[in-house]
């Protein structure tokens, strides 16, 4: 587990954590397996990534999609979100965010 949070991290968290009433509980940092987390939702079995720099070249690419194939064989799905959004379209990450939770309740239930 990292010490401390990124930026867009704690941005993202300052609204999880005072969530309105259209979006579940996430929790920070969360340990799966052998992978942390950024934010998780057990209800929901969600993963939200923020993917910074490190997650732009080949070999991020390739390791961020092998573990998200095994977090989907998990069932836990993954929605991965720019960091530099998180800057510039709060308001859109957290719509992409209620409109995915809802998705995958609606799934669940089906």
């Amino acid at each position: 587990m990292r010490k401390a949070m990124t930026e867009p991290e704690v941005i993202l968290w300052s609204r999880l954590r005072g969530r309105s009433g259209e979006l579940p509980t996430f929790r920070r940092q969360h340990p799966f397996g052998s992978i942390i987390l950024d934010f998780y939702c057990p209800k929901l079995r969600l993963a939200l990534e923020i993917d910074g720099s490190t997650h732009w070249d080949d070999d991020a690419q390739l390791r961020d999609a092998a573990r998200d194939r095994w977090l989907a064989k998990q069932g836990v799905q993954v929605l991965r979100l720019p960091a530099s959004r998180v800057y510039r379209d709060l308001a859109g990450v957290m719509d992409e965010i209620a409109l995915k939770a809802a998705e995958v309740e609606r799934s669940r239930k089906a």
